[in-house]
């Protein structure tokens, strides 16, 4: 059948599930000074149970966020540590890559406090330096717009020093063919011409209306796939300045068989990577990596 590359789940929210701690605004970036370790641990999870990306627990990891709570100063300390934790669970697990995450810069699904794409790759560059040279790939992650995601591809394209990019992007909750600015799939296009991501994904919403949007990716001639995640909805709590998690409720009927579920359709469209956003587990990660078997996938 297909090769499929098992991407992992959610870090942040596996890291407050397992310290059972209440999160405040850029925990998971706090949790990996005060206790880096459960971090390389959540990445052996996943690796574990089939997983064959450990994404880098670096999406909080921009200067602009981490001055909200004082850490501006912190971010190559910061980096290092999540890089060293993904590629000590890689190495353990002697198989897979390491991507490294770049989230949007301001708050994620906002598309109104978003700056130029000339501020954004500046903004992006001292990640980058200290992502570059360490990690397999670049994951530019939960896009909102087509604006946000030329000005993260633009950051890679100058200060990437040449590694694979992968494009993902996050859709309308009801409606997965719009970008959440409201832009459709399929303006992202000529920004996949410019730039060439070597992959374009889907990720961070309901798993519903995924499949429709793959359906457009598939036009853009490069391998597609996807990662959903596991909240009702985004709500507008969320959409606020410095919002936690806390402000999202997580879904009680996303089992881990239901999630599969979702993925393997994904799969019968064409997609070659798939995994799990926020609120999927190490448990979803595990029951996909058993369908994708089942159905005699190779997972690479």
């Amino acid at each position: 059948m297909s090769q499929i590359t098992l991407l992992d789940g959610s870090i942040g929210q596996e890291l407050v599930r397992r310290l059972g701690d209440r999160s405040v605004p850029l925990w998971s970036a706090r949790v990996m000074i005060e206790q880096p370790d459960v971090v390389r641990e959540v990445h052996e999870a996943y690796f574990a149970t089939g997983a064959t990306v450990a994404t880098t627990n670096t999406y909080p990891v921009l200067r602009h966020r981490l001055k909200r709570v004082g850490l501006d100063d912190e971010v190559g300390r910061l980096a290092d540590i999540a890089v060293s934790s993904a590629r000590a669970a890689q190495e353990k697990a002697g198989k897979g890559r390491v991507a490294g995450s770049l989230g949007p810069l301001g708050t994620s699904y906002r598309v109104d406090v978003y700056p130029s794409v000339a501020e954004a790759v500046e903004l992006y560059a001292e990640l980058l330096r200290d992502l570059r040279d360490r990690v397999d790939l670049l994951l530019v992650e939960t896009m909102a717009s087509v604006e946000q995601a030329e000005g993260a591809l633009e950051a890679v394209a100058k200060h990437g020093n040449g590694r694979p990019v992968w494009l993902s992007v996050t859709v309308a909750d009801d409606d997965g063919t719009r970008l959440r600015s409201g832009e459709t799939l399929d303006q992202l296009a000529p920004l996949v011409e410019r730039y060439g991501p070597a992959a374009v994904l889907i990720n961070c919403s309901p798993p519903e209306v995924i499949g429709a949007g793959l359906d457009m990716l598939k036009a853009f001639g490069v391998p597609f796939g996807a990662y959903g995640n596991g909240f009702t909805r985004i709500s507008e709590d969320f959409l606020k300045d410095a919002p936690t998690v806390d402000a999202l409720e997580q879904r009680t009927d996303l089992t881990p068989t239901a999630y599969a579920n979702f993925a393997m359709g994904w799969v019968d469209q064409g997609a070659t990577i798939v995994g799990g956003c926020c609120e999927v587990g190490p448990d979803h990660i595990a029951e996909l990596a058993l369908r994708l078997r089942a159905a005699n996938h190779e997972i690479v």
